[in-house]
């Protein structure tokens, strides 16, 4: 169990008291009486699945590293598959 505090106006402590001394129980235990009862009415929240970043695959490598700014710039038209060396999969 876990200890809170929680601030009511004088009015409704007085209520909240009041009640307590007439059923002879803890002030406490009608509060967490009370809280059951809305989280009884209140649908449960879907359990919070972790957050997944988009991915895909871009397939192989087609150029060589050494060529790759060449082909960025506009420079070498030619585009073929690298060594095999070279490739990740």
């Amino acid at each position: 169990m876990q200890k809170i505090q929680i601030l009511f106006p004088d009015p409704v402590m007085e209520r909240l008291r009041a009640v307590a001394r007439q059923q002879d129980r803890p002030v406490s235990e009608l509060v967490r009486r009370a809280v059951d009862r809305l989280l009884e009415q209140v649908p449960a929240l879907p359990p919070k699945q972790p957050a997944r970043f988009p991915t895909f695959h871009g397939g192989g490598v087609l150029v060589a590293a050494d060529r790759m700014r060449d082909v960025l710039h506009g420079f070498d038209d030619e585009v073929r598959p690298s060594s095999g060396s070279d490739r990740r999969r």
